[in-house]
């Protein structure tokens, strides 16, 4: 696997569920950021139109795409969906961000700055340079206390495993077997994360500055922080007997 110095053909997956108020407004700012760089919106079914206004985006822009799914399905789903279509048509980066605005597009050029050096970059809030903006401070603790858990269990040498703001090589995302990815929510950034570093790439964080959306509901809640750090050490668990198994063997 080679990474060339660029310039690279980018697109940026979006997914989007209910973010009427914000889809144009991020856009608009990802295109003025990014001139170059191609965006796709990811729908699922949003009963509040956000469709409707990716439709119209398309329509005015050669450069932003748009898949409408049947069906909510998990953030996870939604980004294999976005991922394969970018693979079909050759993009040689494919990269995430969040449609509320949290991920700043200002930022994006500071991550793609370091597309040469790896094979996933990784836009951090967790290194040294990187902040949250308007978290209460139960939420930041749960953040960093998962991501603290994460390098623990799992042995991964990232900060900020759970982190959504990412560029990946083509050649990464074709090495770590997506069609064996089953995760759909938010463990699915965990899982990627994990399958690079195991397929013996590398991985970079660049310092960003996340803001709490202002308009719309967060989805994060609870019950999904949980059930994230429950499929994390059913992993881990099953990777430590899977060692111990090999030295008894051995």
């Amino acid at each position: 696997m080679t990474r060339r110095a660029g310039p690279y053909r980018v697109v940026m997956v979006l997914p989007t569920y209910n973010e009427v108020d914000n889809l144009a407004w991020i856009v608009g700012r990802l295109r003025a950021a990014a001139p170059d760089v191609d965006v796709l919106i990811v729908d699922d079914q949003s009963p509040d139109g956000t469709g409707d206004v990716a439709d119209e985006l398309a329509r005015g822009d050669e450069r932003v795409h748009v898949l409408h799914r049947e069906a909510k399905g998990g953030l996870g789903g939604a980004y294999l969906h976005g991922f394969a279509w970018a693979l079909d048509r050759g993009y040689e980066v494919v990269g995430e961000m969040d449609s509320d605005g949290s991920h700043q597009p200002e930022q994006l050029p500071d991550l793609i700055e370091m597309l040469p050096r790896a094979d996933l970059v990784i836009g951090s809030r967790w290194v040294r340079g990187g902040s949250v903006v308007n978290w209460p401070l139960r939420r930041e603790m749960l953040s960093r206390g998962g991501n603290l858990y994460v390098q623990l269990l799992l042995g991964l040498r990232v900060r900020d495993a759970t982190a959504g703001f990412r560029l990946y090589h083509r050649h990464a995302l074709e090495a770590i077997g997506l069609a064996q990815v089953r995760s759909t929510g938010y463990v699915f950034q965990t899982d990627l994360v994990a399958r690079v570093l195991r397929a013996g790439m590398e991985v970079t964080e660049v310092p960003i500055e996340f803001v709490e959306r202002v308009r719309g509901d967060s989805k994060m809640n609870g019950a999904i922080a949980v059930e994230s750090l429950r499929r994390i050490t059913a992993w881990g668990v099953r990777e430590r007997l899977e060692r111990i198994r090999g030295r008894s063997v051995g």
